[in-house]
């Protein structure tokens, strides 16, 4: 108890002193200013090239490549059985019997006397997608849509559709993967992720050492992607937004921002993952359809714009013209970037989320797992950049910008979601409020899902008393107010490097389970065809 205690007492006491503090500096600029070393130093160690590209990012470009081919092309083939799980087509099937047993047995047990015990889990295949899909659809798809169009111009667009595409497989690998190696408690909690199915996984193949160091990792990795991705960018976007609709210019009101946010958060976090599935569940999808119906307004609005919108994201794709960006590879790059940080697919996030699902098929999940890349990535994204790309065709700013994410609108130097408020200011009134809560709703729903990631990761590592517990929710809701009072460079360097880290140990786990998967596929797709007969 003492040592987490004494790990958020080292957290606490720099903020006290920033607060104490009367220097020319505000309170928001201090804090930016202590990150932000830190910051670059991390992004430096993550993102090393290899020929002039991030290793990172090769490393997940070949892998979603390589998963899309072995398996089929999943993201096309199973996306109607995708749909008819979340629908809960196949609850029966799920309920009833394995595919690999006689049609009369299941495990030695009569099929009949099995359906409670073998849908272990907490939530329903909806819950499971609609607390992962929070986690994925948040700020990335206002600000950093607008982020890598700034700095990628259109064509970064057509790259992070790809990378979309492409992720669907690497989430059925992994998704698929979490439910198959969970553990579940006494009480029936669930604990899953990479870090059991890298462990486990790996054991079983006789590489138990490599599997524990690489689980420890990935453990560690994701509790900084929910301190940054999944937490500090999220508030510092809301951040932003906020301060413009409520004209403050304190030096210190991002940093009361973030303590207001951190309350509303600390309320939330305060149950697991059945409270948050039932939050997530309802909000969910009110905001994506919410936003979607705003995108597809303007986009409707200028039909007329929407084809040369599309064939610009595809020249610039190939041709990219952005000020700063160089070239096809400097584009992609961008586009791919920009991608992997909202759907994460890759990173192995999402499946420690899926793992509470209710189901005896860890392939099913895997299956409703695939559709979050492409409602987050191919839907969500490209709405958001069509609408910025149809506002930018009045020449409103210059692609490139500063060459950091920022562009000159109207004299004013914008960024993130602050671009994406200018192209709907455009088109609909009163447009500003309705984004503000639109960023700030994705925000908190994206940050109560990644406090369940962080801490599964954190009880991984630490166990699960309920002073970890604490100690783990304490750091969280700090880098609330971090993210909130920090720079948007700073925040999003750091958000990056954690979100990207966590793809290095989770892909150790991908490349030796795959063959698991599938069985496991052949497994549920088999239980189908046999209730069909």
């Amino acid at each position: 108890m003492k040592k987490y205690l004494l790990s958020i007492f080292t957290l606490i006491i720099p903020f006290l002193t920033f607060a104490q503090e009367t220097t020319e500096l505000g309170l928001d600029q201090k804090i930016d200013q202590a990150f932000k070393p830190f910051s670059d130093a991390v992004f430096g160690v993550i993102f090393f090239e290899v020929f002039g590209i991030p290793f990172v990012l090769i490393l997940l470009v070949f892998s979603a490549l390589f998963f899309t081919i072995y398996f089929g092309f999943p993201n096309v083939r199973y996306f109607g059985k995708a749909i008819n799980t979340v629908r809960g087509k196949y609850d029966e099937i799920e309920g009833g019997h394995q595919a690999s047993e006689t049609s009369m047995t299941v495990d030695g047990d009569i099929r009949d006397t099995i359906r409670d015990e073998s849908q272990e889990g907490e939530v329903s295949h909806f819950q499971a997608l609609a607390t992962a899909v929070s986690g994925t659809v948040g700020n990335g798809n206002i600000a950093g849509v607008a982020l890598a169009i700034a700095l990628g111009g259109p064509g970064a667009t057509f790259w992070m559709i790809v990378c979309g595409l492409l992720g669907m497989s690497s989430k059925f690998v992994e998704c698929t993967l979490g439910v198959q190696y969970r553990d579940v408690g006494e009480d029936g909690t669930v604990y899953g992720g990479p870090m059991y199915y890298i462990s486990k996984g790996l054991k079983e193949r006789g590489f138990k050492t490599l599997g524990k160091i690489a689980a420890i990792f990935f453990a560690i990795f994701c509790i900084g992607g929910s301190f940054g991705g999944g937490n500090a960018a999220q508030s510092n976007q809301a951040t932003i937004v906020l301060k413009d609709l409520l004209g403050l210019d304190n030096a210190g009101a991002g940093f009361w921002i973030g303590v207001v946010l951190a309350v509303l958060v600390g309320i939330i976090i305060i149950g697991g993952i059945k409270r948050i599935a039932s939050v997530t569940e309802k909000v969910v999808p009110f905001m994506a359809v919410f936003y979607l119906l705003a995108c597809l307004y303007i986009i409707g609005s200028n039909f007329s714009l929407v084809d040369d919108a599309i064939g610009l994201i595809i020249t610039e794709a190939f041709n990219p013209t952005a000020i700063g960006v160089g070239s096809l590879i400097g584009v992609l790059l961008v586009g791919f970037k920009r991608a992997a940080f909202s759907n994460e697919a890759g990173a192995g996030s999402a499946s420690i989320a899926h793992s509470a699902v209710k189901t005896k098929y860890s392939a099913s999940e895997g299956l409703v797992a695939l559709l979050e890349p492409f409602i987050d990535t191919v839907v969500i994204c490209t709405m958001t950049a069509l609408v910025i790309i149809i506002f930018n065709f009045g020449g409103e700013f210059q692609y490139g910008g500063d060459g950091l994410g920022g562009v000159m609108i109207d004299g004013v130097s914008y960024e993130g979601a602050g671009i994406t408020s200018k192209a709907f200011a455009q088109y609909i009134p009163y447009s500003n409020v309705f984004l503000t809560i639109a960023v700030v709703l994705f925000a908190v729903s994206t940050m109560i899902s990644w406090s369940y990631y962080g801490l599964q990761s954190w009880k991984f590592l630490f166990g699960r008393g309920k002073a970890a517990d604490l100690a783990y929710k304490v750091l969280f809701l700090m880098f609330v107010i971090i993210g909130a009072a920090a720079s948007m460079g700073s925040i999003w360097q750091f958000s990056d490097a954690m979100i990207f880290a966590m793809i290095f140990p989770n892909m150790i786990g991908l490349f030796f389970l795959f063959p698991v998967v599938k069985r496991e596929l052949k497994r549920f797709l088999d239980a189908i065809k046999e209730a069909k007969a």
